[in-house]
């Protein structure tokens, strides 16, 4: 689907898939995907949302019509028992983001010479902890689908890859103290507020969940090979080794898999598929790792029984694709119905103050 005739719901899933950064075994990540778009003929949806996200899950949310930050799990009550202004700040702030953006959207507009229509502003930061200690963050901006400008918190300096994000890139380079204070929010205060949600959380993003794995088989007609499919399914955390081992090692040669994908229970899927000579079958296993087994697992192929086998994989490719329909109506619906200086203690986990994070910060 294009981007200049994708609703609204569609551009943010689109974001968080072309953003997300990677994390490892035992990581954890805290992430704010923003999307203003400008559209008359958009009608009853809201022309800005903000999702925030622990790890894969979404913990709060922020749109134009409702204009409050408000929770999606339990877990989120928490927070505004033990820190009462906690909500009002949020909202604060992101309803300042949602003004900054409408203003950075007619200025781009205009600096891309384009007509009034259907275009779309992104901002998407977050922070990690990885599973050996290190820390990550990032801060990006998109203007239409595409990487507008980038913060390199090294260097303490944006990153323009398009002629017309100069101007901004000059403009915001030029803001030494407000770029110290991104870097210490990707690297401090973000983290700190990531360990408490993450306490806040604990009984469902520190839980561990035992994946369960089978094999299936199938013999090829045409040439009498076998397609060997290892599934793992009902896994959490997300993080997963699973790879074909051949006499021990890693095989590569003759192989396919999926991408990790969530299943409605909260836990995870995932799948690998393997091109083998049946003569060659018991030098071959499925080979998996991951927090919830006590040490790897390790499965040995079959011989496939008979061409019924097919059966098995055609009912689980469906049994997939129906979790996936599901998946993607839920969101759908989702969308349609709700369409201190940073040395000091932190109050908001995005920042001590909304101006610095989107409304006063112009392109």
């Amino acid at each position: 689907m294009a981007v200049s005739s994708a609703p609204l719901w569609l551009l943010v899933l689109l974001a968080i898939a072309q953003w997300e950064s990677s994390v490892g075994a035992s990581s954890h990540s805290m992430k704010y995907f923003s999307t203003s778009i400008s559209d008359p003929s958009q009608g009853e949806q809201p022309h800005f949302v903000t999702l925030g996200y622990v790890d894969d899950q979404v913990f709060v949310h922020y749109d134009s019509h409702s204009q409050k930050m408000q929770p999606r799990v339990s877990w989120m009550e928490k927070v505004g028992k033990d820190n009462p202004q906690y909500w009002d700040r949020e909202t604060q702030r992101e309803r300042g983001v949602e003004e900054g953006f409408r203003v950075d959207l007619e200025t781009l507009r205009h600096r891309y010479n384009q007509s009034e229509g259907l275009h779309t502003w992104q901002q998407m930061l977050g922070c990690e902890l990885r599973g050996d200690g290190r820390k990550g963050g990032f801060w990006q901006y998109g203007y239409e689908g595409r990487t507008f400008i980038t913060f390199d918190k090294e260097t303490l300096t944006w990153v323009a890859p398009v002629p017309q994000a100069q101007i901004t890139q000059r403009k915001w380079d030029a803001l030494s103290p407000q770029n110290q204070y991104f870097k210490s929010y990707l690297e401090e205060i973000c983290i700190e507020w990531l360990e408490k949600y993450l306490s806040y959380g604990n009984e469902t993003l520190q839980r561990t969940e035992t994946p369960k794995v089978t094999v299936s088989s199938r013999t090829e007609v045409e040439d009498g090979m076998e397609m060997h499919i290892c599934r793992v399914d009902g896994f959490y955390p997300r993080e997963i080794d699973a790879s074909w081992r051949r006499d021990g090692e890693v095989w590569l040669e003759e192989t396919f898999h999926g991408s990790v994908a969530p299943n409605a229970d909260g836990t995870y899927h995932y799948w690998l598929s393997i091109r083998i000579d049946p003569k060659e079958r018991s030098r071959y296993r499925c080979h998996v790792e991951h927090d919830g087994l006590q040490e790897p697992l390790d499965l040995e192929l079959k011989e496939p029984t008979n061409s019924k086998s097919n059966l098995g994989l055609i009912i689980g490719c469906v049994v997939a694709a129906l979790v996936l329909v599901c998946v993607i109506a839920g969101i759908v619906v989702f969308f349609k119905k709700r369409q201190d200086d940073y040395k000091a203690a932190p109050t908001s986990d995005k920042g001590s103050s909304s101006s610095d994070q989107g409304s006063n910060q112009k392109v």
